[in-house]
C-alpha cells in the first residue's frame, strides 16, 4: 500500500497543479516531501468526490462525514481499517505527525472544515459572515501547511498579517472560479450582496456584481501587498521562495479584472500558457530582488546602531 501511496500522491498532485507539484519538490524540506504530497493529494480526491455531479447530496454528506470520523479517530489512536488508498493516505500522515497541536493537524482540521461547508452550502445562499470563515479556515490551513513542509524549523511571524497572503489568493480564486461553480451550484456572492441589489447570484454582468468584483480586487491587492511583506520576514529562503511564488501565481488575475472593468469570464485560459507562466516567474525574482534592496538599505542602519562610540 506504501508503494502504491508513494506514486498516487505525486501523480494526483501533479495533474491537478504542476505548481504545487513543483513547489514540494524542490522546495519542501526533503523528510517531509512524501507527506506534503499525501497532504494535497488527499484532500484533492475529497474535492473531487463531493464535486461528482452523480454525487446527491445525502451522499455527499455520508462521505464528508466519514472522513471527519477517520480524522478524529486517527489522532485519537483508534485503529480503523478502510477501503480508499487515499483515506490510507490520512491515516499515515497523522501517525507520522509527532508534534502537539502541529500546523499539519491545523490544515487537516480546517480543511476538513472547508469541505464540510461545500459539501453543505451547494444550491444554498451564503452570508457575509460565513463566507468569511470559510475563508478564513482555507488561509489558516494553506498557511500553516506551508510552514509545516517548507523549512519548519525556523522562525515565522505569528501576527495579524500571517494569514492575509492565502486569504487573496481565495479571493482571487473564488472570483476566477465563479462561472464554473456557478454551474455546480456554489455561489460565491455573499446574500446579502444580492438582497441589497435585487439580483439572482448568476446575474454577472450587473451593476451590483461589478461593484462587487471591483471591492474584492480591491481587498485582495491590500492584502496580497502585506502578505508579502509578511514573507519578506520569514527566515527559511526556501519558505519565502514558496510565499512568493504563490502569490504571483493569483495576482496577475487581479490584474486581468481591473483591465476588464471587472467583468468576469467563463474561462482565464492563458494562465495555463507560457507568457503567464514566464510573467509569475518575473514576479517572483523580482520579489527577491526587492527584498535584497532593502536589506542592503537596512544594513549600514544597523551597522551604525551597534557601532562603538
Amino acid at each position: 500500500m506504501t508503494t502504491l501511496q508513494q506514486a498516487l500522491a505525486p501523480s494526483i498532485t501533479k495533474a491537478a497543479s504542476r505548481q504545487t507539484y513543483y513547489t514540494i519538490r524542490f522546495l519542501a524540506d526533503r523528510e517531509r516531501v512524501a507527506d506534503a504530497y499525501r497532504a494535497y493529494a488527499y484532500f484533492r480526491w475529497v474535492d473531487d468526490t463531493l464535486d461528482a455531479s452523480e454525487t446527491d447530496a445525502q451522499k455527499r454528506i455520508e462521505f464528508l462525514e466519514q472522513q471527519k470520523y477517520l480524522l478524529e479517530k486517527t489522532y485519537q489512536g483508534v485503529p480503523l481499517q478502510v477501503a480508499a488508498t487515499e483515506e490510507n493516505m490520512l491515516i499515515e500522515l497523522i501517525q507520522q505527525d509527532g508534534e502537539h497541536e502541529s500546523g499539519l493537524q491545523v490544515y487537516l482540521g480546517n480543511m476538513m472544515r472547508v469541505m464540510d461547508f461545500d459539501a453543505r452550502r451547494r444550491g444554498t445562499l451564503i452570508s457575509h459572515f460565513e463566507l468569511n470563515e470559510y475563508t478564513r479556515w482555507l488561509a489558516s490551513a494553506v498557511t500553516e501547511a506551508m510552514h509545516y513542509f517548507i523549512g519548519h524549523d525556523s522562525f515565522t511571524p505569528h501576527d495579524e498579517t500571517r494569514y492575509l497572503a492565502v486569504t487573496a489568493a481565495h479571493i482571487t480564486h473564488m472570483l476566477r472560479d465563479t462561472f464554473d461553480d456557478i454551474q455546480v451550484g456554489y455561489y460565491n456572492i455573499p446574500r446579502e450582496t444580492l438582497e441589497a441589489g435585487h439580483i439572482q447570484p448568476q446575474e454577472t454582468l450587473s451593476r451590483t456584481y461589478q461593484d462587487w468584483v471591483r471591492s474584492r480586487v480591491r481587498l485582495a491587492r491590500r492584502y496580497f501587498k502585506a502578505g508579502r511583506e509578511y514573507f519578506d520576514r520569514i527566515e527559511n529562503p526556501r519558505c519565502r521562495l514558496a510565499g512568493y511564488a504563490y502569490i504571483a501565481r493569483f495576482e496577475w488575475l487581479l490584474d486581468t479584472f481591473e483591465r476588464e472593468d471587472y467583468f468576469l469570464r467563463p474561462e482565464y485560459k492563458e494562465r495555463k500558457s507560457m507568457k503567464t507562466g514566464l510573467r509569475m516567474g518575473l514576479q517572483t525574482l523580482l520579489s527577491l530582488v526587492h527584498l535584497r534592496e532593502r536589506q542592503n538599505l537596512a544594513s549600514p542602519v544597523v551597522s551604525r546602531s551597534i557601532r562603538k562610540p
